[in-house]
């Protein structure tokens, strides 16, 4: 499978503001557009419509990822959701492909964002240098895609006990300087990880030729 180009459609702004970044680093020879939407309930409600219109003209060997967070969804009936939406559209996605050529990678951020964030935190501490360098070894940070109770904002306090954002995270900006020191080799959260494996898959067989 030979993907050239990628559309990426995200929930927020925030999320499409760390992708301009991430993908740069992950995506060496493939070209790609983000599309955010107004929130997750808009990106959900819009799918099924925006990829029965992608049916019509979508070039074959162009790609989609459509990324949202888990939030309080369960996993499982969410992944299947976006699988359905796919189906009705009558796409092959990464998940039902069977290792034949695939137009869909659903993929999911668990709970959201800032768990990737936790998962590098010597991205964080780069950043925002006054931010505790222990974080990772504390309990209930270990293992990023535990850390509940609402990862932005666990995110949030964590940086304002340091002295940053008093008055509040700005998650746009936060996430484009977080993006610019993440290796995505070294993140250890598993859903970033599932993410950064079927991107970079995608980036070696175009540049394999194959």
């Amino acid at each position: 499978m030979c993907v050239k180009h990628l559309h990426v459609l995200v929930e927020e702004p925030s999320m499409e503001a760390a992708l301009r970044i991430l993908l740069g680093k992950i995506l060496t020879k493939i070209s790609y557009e983000i599309f955010p939407y107004q929130g997750k309930s808009d990106l959900m409600k819009q799918l099924p419509r925006r990829l029965k219109a992608y049916k019509k003209w979508f070039p074959e060997n162009w790609a989609i990822l459509v990324l949202v967070d888990r939030d309080q969804d369960n996993c499982i009936d969410l992944k299947n959701k976006l699988e359905r939406f796919a189906a009705e559209a009558e796409f092959v996605t990464k998940s039902n492909s069977g290792g034949q050529p695939y137009t869909i990678i659903n993929r999911i951020a668990i709970e959201e964002l800032e768990a990737w964030y936790f998962g590098d935190w010597d991205a964080v501490k780069t950043a925002y240098p006054r931010v505790p360098v222990t974080i990772p070894q504390k309990s209930g940070y270990r293992y990023p895609d535990d850390v509940s109770g609402g990862t932005w904002e666990i995110f949030e306090r964590v940086l304002q006990r340091a002295g940053y954002f008093s008055g509040g995270l700005r998650k746009i900006e936060a996430a484009r300087t977080i993006a610019e020191h993440m290796n995505p080799g070294r993140n250890n959260s598993r859903s970033f990880q599932v993410l950064h494996e079927a991107l970079f898959e995608m980036n070696c067989q175009n540049s394999s030729g194959s």
